[in-house]
Order: structure tokens, then sequence, then C-alpha cells
């Protein structure tokens, strides 16, 4: 993995992850880790530092979660460097996506970021704290609310509720997924019912992930 050139290892990456994703696709997508891994030399935007690691853990693993996307609006809360917003709107070109962070210097990045890679005018980075009051803090409900490793579940299905438009879906990327039990028992508690749960390695390191998907009872 170390020797191997970072675009030859995602699209090795997104092959063994069954991800059907085109050339020209794949080339904006590493245009974006390459603008993340400059701006890192100078803010603190993520730990994984290394081309590879950012190709593995962050563009495949952001990806892994295109079969639980559903709709044509997300919201991405505390997107950091924009992951997995970022990524998902590259690949899909219909999805219209608004990134939420609390950082300043992170919403500074992912502005860049979208702006680079042809993205500025469908994805929109906004700096925000969410709190559960969408109107008054200027942020859209969406189809599809998704965090990667933002929050446990349970708070996270509480927040997210509330930015949720009628019939959409709340999406968790988890390091460790909890058992359905749990899952089933952190909806209810929110309102929410548990849609469906999958579990997957990522694809060179093997580093266990899950994917859990709710919406409205």
């Amino acid at each position: 993995m170390d020797n191997t050139p970072p675009t030859v290892l995602l699209s090795d990456g997104l092959q063994r992850m069954a991800l059907n994703v085109p050339e020209a696709t794949q080339q904006a997508l590493w245009a974006y880790a390459t603008t993340l891994l400059k701006w890192n030399e100078k803010v603190n935007l993520t730990a994984i530092t290394r081309p590879n690691e950012v190709v593995e853990k962050h563009l495949v693993d952001s990806l892994a979660v295109l079969p639980e996307i559903t709709g044509k609006t997300m919201l991405d809360l505390g997107a950091g460097a924009g992951l997995p917003g970022i990524p998902l709107a590259l690949v899909l070109p219909e999805l219209e996506v608004t990134l939420v962070d609390t950082v300043g210097k992170k919403v500074a990045f992912m502005k860049n970021a979208v702006a680079a890679v042809g993205l500025a005018g469908r994805v929109k980075p906004i700096h925000a704290r969410a709190e559960g009051s969408p109107g008054a803090e200027g942020l859209p409900r969406a189809e599809l609310l998704i965090s990667r490793a933002f929050m446990d579940v349970g708070p996270w299905l509480q927040l997210a509720r509330h930015y949720l438009l009628p019939g959409g879906r709340v999406v968790s990327m988890l390091g460790q997924a909890p058992s359905e039990a749990e899952l089933a028992k952190h909806a209810e508690a929110a309102g929410l019912r548990l849609v469906s749960r999958r579990l997957y390695q990522l694809p060179f390191s093997g580093d266990p992930r899950g994917i859990a998907v709710f919406a409205e009872r």
C-alpha cells in the first residue's frame, strides 16, 4: 500500500468496495484530497496526513455510504474538512449538499475546496452551530441528514431529526457500530425507526466500519 500511487490506490479501493466511479470523477476526488493535504500543512483539518491513508480512510470510506444515499438534498453536520459531503457530491451530480461546521478555519477550507473542484453551485459550506433550530441558525432542512463519526448515535439522532424533511432519512457513519437492538432503542427515543444496519471493512487496513439508516416512524 505504501508504495502504490494514491490515484491507483483510489481506483483499486473503489473496485474492492464495489463502487463504480468514473475515472474523471476519481481525478476530481484526488484533486480534493491534494487540496486537503496542502491546507493541512498549516491548518489542523485531519490527523490523517499520509496520502494513501487519506485515500482509504477519507475518500473510499466516505463513498462507502453510496448505497444508502437517497434524495436530492443532504445536510452534513459536523462536516469538518467536508467529509463525506464533498466526495459524495462529486460522485452524485444531482445531489445538493450543505456542509456545516463550527470551526471557521474548516469552513474556509471547505469553501476553497468546493471552488477548486467545481462544486460551488451545488455545495454550500456554512459556519454555524447546529443545536436543533434550523430556522434560527439559517440552516435548511434536508431529505438526508448525515454524519461521519460526529457524535454518539443517541445524541446524533436527537439533533438530526430537527433538520429532516418529511419522508427523509438520517444516516450515521460509525467506527464500531452498536447492535441492532441498541440502534433501535436510540431510534425510538428520538421518534425514529431503524431502517438498516450494515457492517463493512476498509479495503486495505481492514478497519471495521458501520452504517446505520433511520427514518420517521
